[in-house]
């Protein structure tokens, strides 16, 4: 008993303590994750195990940055509408095979969530994974959890793809100077990928495919409006001829809401083989040819084919698709006017709202009932609904600036709103220069990212709001919170003293025998904290461990990155798994069924693998 509590030191035993403490709250759930980390630090500032500078080290760790800067790029994807494209192409190629929903589903999250956060890519997919299920006539609970493991996996096919690959990097860079390639992690991460594809085409039998009454509903979407308020009745979509006498006016110019009842919505526009939809400030855009726009007639006996002919233009085909193809930029959404709202009783061509906050009213709800008489004559009441229609991003500052009107429920479309879609190439263009630096080692890795965050600003992919509400400062603070684990475990003796007794546990056991214990450490020490806490505590317990045997660390850093990510087993060890356990309605119980088997699978793929890819 002595022996084994020999290396034992007052400060280790609060280290412990403190450590034991973190993972009761974790596990109790009630103070959040970010505010434990704070008094973590609080704790070993207190004690003195740590001085200030080492309490705080996180900050300054050039690790924080990159990870806080792939926030950021990960934002600027979202909003130029690439993520949202991959949806889109998975849903064309998928077509009305489960099987194949499933293997494209999980391909594509795996290859975005290799160059974002997986929760990013969670996030952006739960709405897609519905409307397929909604379509397919099939329940969420067969796609929702390969999606969480397809981003799981997607953190072990690149270095920045997951905290805990730049966690163990950092931590090999400064215990040895060595460093990870940025594809380090990809062949390991490709198998691992196409056996969890397999894996979870024969596993998904045993999540049940029970359609419920809930999941058989239709949400709130776009097409219901339409639908609902008769859109299609009164707007129209025409092209502008080379005679036409509207060329080289701009639209506030033609009089057409004055003279003929018309607001025009929308211009698309050609050039280069692209077509454009113009949303904002389109008041002073000079009509050219071949300029299709999109107009809203609020007088009813205006004669549309007479208009059409006398001004040269040619009507074009109007539907619903053609609203759903444009709604990562145009929205709609209801509105109601407050009850002491200063508007209540003034004709609705009073209100303005076009030039005050860029968006059109296209339809009243009064009573229950759609208003068909001339919107503009109409004089508003309270109670009365308007369906307004403009670009999402002015939507959302009208909802933020406007204390006269509140907006009802969203379509379900806002998760598609891409408000830079125009900017899409020059945002792939930014991640390919990122990606580029990453790869040759131009530069280090988190100037990379600031090179391709600042690209991502010149070009206007994000806006300086956008980029600072992308950052994720719970999951910053709670990685900067568990770092001084690590540093007062070195300083008290602790991880030479795990390591010591590691080893004396492995005896003269094979290499592998070694990863495998290395690999299942992790995989339980998840179970109680996150990936990334996992990554901070067991990285340089690894190292010291290839040191004291006198291996390459490469391997050991490796398995614990790979086991990190692992977290297959509950919904509580990753956020990815808590984000779709209730919209698949799974049970604790179904992760531990289809997580622990796979996470054994991973388990023995890395063994194997990893010594042959980074030999001892």
């Amino acid at each position: 008993m002595l022996a084994m509590l020999q290396g034992w030191n007052y400060s280790l035993i609060l280290t412990l303590i403190f450590l034991v403490i973190a993972i009761f709250l974790f596990l109790q759930n009630k103070i959040r994750m970010d505010v434990v980390a704070l008094l973590v630090m609080l704790a070993f500032s207190v004690s003195g195990i740590l001085t200030l500078p080492e309490v705080f080290v996180g900050f300054s760790d050039a690790n924080i940055i990159l990870i806080a800067l792939l926030f950021v790029v990960g934002e600027g994807l979202i909003r130029t509408g690439v993520a949202y494209s991959v949806s889109e192409w998975l849903l064309r190629r998928a077509k009305n095979s489960e099987t194949r929903v499933l293997i494209l589903l999980m391909l594509a999250v795996a290859g975005l969530g290799a160059f974002m956060s997986s929760t990013g890519v969670v996030a952006i997919f739960i709405p897609v994974v519905l409307l397929i299920c909604r379509k397919m006539h099939i329940s969420p609970r067969r796609l929702m959890m390969p999606l969480s493991m397809a981003a799981l996996i997607s953190g072990m096919l690149t270095l920045i793809a997951t905290p805990p690959n730049l966690i163990v990097n950092a931590e090999l860079l400064r215990l040895t100077h060595e460093r990870l390639s940025f594809f380090s992690f990809t062949p390991i991460g490709i198998v691992i990928l196409f056996i969890g594809i397999f894996y979870m085409l024969f596993a998904r039998r045993y999540l049940g495919d029970d359609l419920s009454s809930e999941e058989s509903d239709s949400h709130f979407s776009i097409h219901d409006l339409i639908a609902e308020y008769r859109i299609t009745d009164q707007m129209r979509r025409v092209v502008v001829r080379e005679n036409s006498d509207f060329i080289g006016y701009p639209i506030e110019e033609l009089g057409l809401r004055s003279q003929f009842g018309i607001n025009v919505i929308a211009i698309e526009r050609w050039k280069r083989l692209r077509s454009t939809l113009h949303v904002e400030g389109i008041g002073k855009m000079e009509i050219h040819t071949k300029d299709i726009l999109l107009v809203d007639i609020s007088h009813p006996d205006l004669d549309f084919t007479s208009f059409c002919q006398t001004h040269d233009l040619v009507p074009a085909e109007l539907s619903s698709a053609h609203f759903n193809q444009q709604s990562r930029l145009l929205g709609m959404v209801e509105i109601t006017p407050v009850p002491d709202s200063p508007y209540i009783g003034q004709p609705i061509s009073e209100l303005h709202l076009r030039s005050r906050y860029g968006v059109n009213i296209i339809g009243i709800k009064r009573n229950g009932e759609i208003v068909v008489a001339d919107l503009m004559q109409e004089h508003l009441q309270r109670g009365d609904i308007l369906l307004v229609v403009g670009a999402w991003k002015l939507i959302e500052k009208m909802r933020q600036n406007t204390k006269n009107f509140f907006m009802l429920d969203f379509p379900e479309e806002i998760e598609q709103a891409a408000p830079a879609l125009s900017q899409a190439p020059y945002a792939l263009f930014s991640i390919t220069v990122m990606v580029f630096l990453m790869v040759f080692g131009v530069v280090p890795n988190v100037i990379a990212a600031l090179i391709c965050c600042l690209m991502l600003a010149k070009f206007g992919c994000i806006d300086a709001k956008s980029a600072y509400q992308s950052l994720q400062w719970s999951s910053l603070i709670l990685i900067i919170g568990m770092m001084p684990f690590a540093l007062a475990l070195q300083k008290t003796g602790g991880i030479d003293f795990i390591v010591d007794k590691l080893l004396i546990f492995a005896g003269e056991w094979h290499m592998h025998a070694l990863l495998m214990i290395l690999f299942i450490t992790c995989a339980l020490v998840g179970l109680f904290i996150s990936n990334t806490a996992t990554a901070i505590l067991i990285s340089p317990i690894a190292v010291e461990m290839a040191i004291h045997l006198n291996v390459s660390p490469v391997p050991f850093v490796m398995v614990v990155a790979i086991a990190a990510s692992s977290a297959f087993m509950t919904p509580i060890s990753s956020p990815v798994n808590t984000m779709v356990m209730g919209l698949g309605n799974y049970k604790f119980s179904d992760f531990m069924k289809i997580g622990v088997p796979f996470t054994v699978l991973v388990m023995l793929v890395t063994v194997l693998l990893v010594p042959v890819l980074f030999p001892f």
